[in-house]
């Protein structure tokens, strides 16, 4: 039976959700397939990939996917071309901590790279054969998962914070000349979330900790910001409610990159 009224947003649509089978990306499967979306779970961990996929709806398929490798990228457009002959909503999602916590003068310049090619050339994979797939059919949606450490300095450590800031100016070079074909490209910030990611990161494996850390530095007091939340963000940008949004980076922060706390008459 299909899918209808609210629950049925992406009915009818294909969707690529690379680094999806966890944290933000495994939120946004499976929210996209409650909304009637035939989802390719791209990723690295096959395992977690797979098993997410066997829990879902028939319409969700996982891939290995190593955004890095432009091959793997091609392959999983490529795939959902041949499976579903369409590919309407590509989020580039996947993306990989910097570990490096050295200041500048003593960066290891190997770990820049490694951050670089998957949270930036993975993202521009993405757009890159999504756009070559949608550009004859003159339309389809790109999102990209960027940060507040895309507009911010100094939270995370330098590849990080370079790459988030990359992301969000191919979103605005892919929004600029994808308009034109009815392609809309955005990117969404997330603020601190306890994913797998930000956890080793921080050298915790204590989610409660983590969530509760990210909960005193934020500033909307009784909300603790979870991977569903990014996830709803994603569906609207996804969807036909967002029609006319493009070029735009939907920041999710509960109003934490408008203040310093350390300033004026809001102090904390």
């Amino acid at each position: 039976m299909p899918l209808t009224g609210v629950e049925g947003r992406l009915e009818g649509k294909v969707a690529i959700v690379t680094g999806g089978a966890h944290g933000i990306g495994e939120a946004t499967v499976r929210l996209f397939t409650t909304h009637g979306a035939k989802v390719i779970i791209a990723d690295i961990r096959d395992a977690a990939g797979q098993k997410l996929a066997e829990s879902l709806p028939q319409w969700a398929i996982y891939i290995h996917c190593d955004v890095s490798k432009e091959e793997d990228v091609k392959a999983a457009v490529d795939f959902a071309m041949k499976k579903h002959g369409r590919l309407d909503i590509m989020f580039n999602n996947a993306g990989r901590a910097d570990s490096n916590k050295n200041g500048v003068a003593e960066y290891e310049m190997d770990q820049f790279e490694i951050t670089m090619n998957v949270n930036a050339k993975g993202v521009m994979h993405g757009i890159k054969h999504a756009a070559r797939v949608m550009i004859p059919t003159k339309k389809g949606c790109i999102i990209s998962t960027a940060s507040v450490s895309g507009i911010m300095g100094g939270v995370t450590p330098y590849a990080y914070t370079a790459s988030k800031h990359a992301v969000i100016g191919l979103t605005k070079n892919g929004a600029a000349e994808l308009g034109k074909y009815g392609i809309r490209v955005n990117c969404v910030s997330p603020s601190l979330v306890a994913t797998e990611i930000l956890m080793d990161y921080l050298g915790s494996k204590d989610k409660g900790v983590v969530e509760a850390w990210g909960s005193s530095v934020g500033n909307l007091s009784g909300v603790m910001l979870k991977p569903e939340d990014i996830a709803e963000a994603v569906l609207y940008l996804a969807g036909d409610e967002s029609r006319y949004v493009s070029g735009h980076n939907l920041v999710v922060d509960g109003g934490s990159t408008v203040v310093n706390h350390g300033w004026g008459l809001y102090k904390k």
